[in-house]
């Protein structure tokens, strides 16, 4: 999966004691000389640190990797279906506690080489199209379209978009042809946490699963083994930010109109090619720069960002 594992490591503190002691003893004639400092004025020895806690065994446990073998046969078999990704993404705060931006994503699909996805949520609006022979990339408020051949397989054309243009969804795993590859490569970790009755209206099972790049936590119906939520923590992330998707509106094998996957309007948008975000602009476009810091003394702006 695109998704690894949380490593937790407690180191133990040493205290270190240092104790001076000054004795200052009047001396007389009648006064025999002093006797040696007692034990207790002797330096204090460091006590010993704490053992540092040991770092829990990976396990692999059958029973949840027969939760992922279940639910990956269920999506596998299905010859087409939807459903409603809500995805809550972690965002630093310059106030330390993070803030949370939602997506929300209304999912077609139908094997081998249809797929839908409309975006609505916070921020500009965006759909994309595959048809079987072409893709498209489509931004309502603009009237752009980007458009691209597309290979003959949803699985090919997901990865031809992430090359070509960094496009990535969530739930790419879920898409695929063998889900249970995507959803448990580099697999390290697995176990069965307990049963739920609060996510989704419905009973599900939890488990937890990592790799050596992200520590998931999975909740999957009960009764019909599809996946309701699903919370991701990457290990490369220092500021263990949370990313949670919920999945809703399950339909297997239902109808879907012959012409879901085309959108008249953004056939007549505008075109413009796909392009990688990375990529060198094309000849006589310059790219967007940061303002010239400003002078010493002078007025901030005010910025939105948090």
């Amino acid at each position: 999966m695109k998704i690894h594992t949380l490593q937790r490591s407690s180191l133990a503190q040493a205290l270190v004691l240092a104790v001076a002691l000054t004795v200052t003893t009047a001396v007389t004639a009648q006064t025999p000389p002093a006797a040696s400092a007692p034990a207790a004025a002797k330096a204090v020895k460091k006590p010993a640190g704490k053992a540092a806690t040991p770092a829990p065994k990976l396990v692999v446990e059958p029973k949840a990797m027969d939760l992922l073998k279940a639910v990956s046969a269920r999506l596998a078999a299905a010859r087409s279906m939807s459903f409603t990704a809500n995805v809550g993404y972690e965002f630093p705060s310059k106030f330390g506690p993070p803030l949370v931006y939602t997506m929300r994503y209304e999912v077609t699909m139908q094997r081998p080489d249809k797929l839908r996805i409309l975006m609505p949520g916070d921020g500009p609006a965006s759909e994309f199209y595959y048809d079987g022979k072409s893709m498209m990339a489509y931004a309502p408020a603009e009237d752009l379209v980007a458009v691209a051949d597309a290979p003959s397989t949803i699985d090919a054309t997901l990865k031809s978009a992430y090359d070509m243009a960094a496009l990535f969804f969530p739930f790419t795993d879920l898409l695929v042809t063998d889900p249970y590859a995507a959803l448990t490569e580099g697999t390290i970790l697995a176990f069965y946490i307990g049963p739920s009755g609060v996510v989704g209206g419905v009973k599900t099972d939890m488990l937890a699963w990592a790799n050596n790049d992200v520590f998931l936590q999975i909740w999957i119906g009960a009764e019909d083994k599809l996946p309701r939520r699903i919370r991701a923590v990457y290990k490369a992330d220092p500021l263990r930010l949370r990313h949670e998707m919920d999945l809703t509106n399950w339909q297997i094998d239902g109808v879907i109109a012959a012409d879901a996957f085309a959108s008249p309007k953004a056939q007549a948008a505008k075109r413009i090619a796909f392009r990688h975000p990375g990529a060198t602009p094309p000849p006589g476009v310059k790219p967007i720069v940061g303002a010239k810091p400003a002078k010493a003394g002078a007025a901030q702006p005010a910025t939105k960002s948090q």
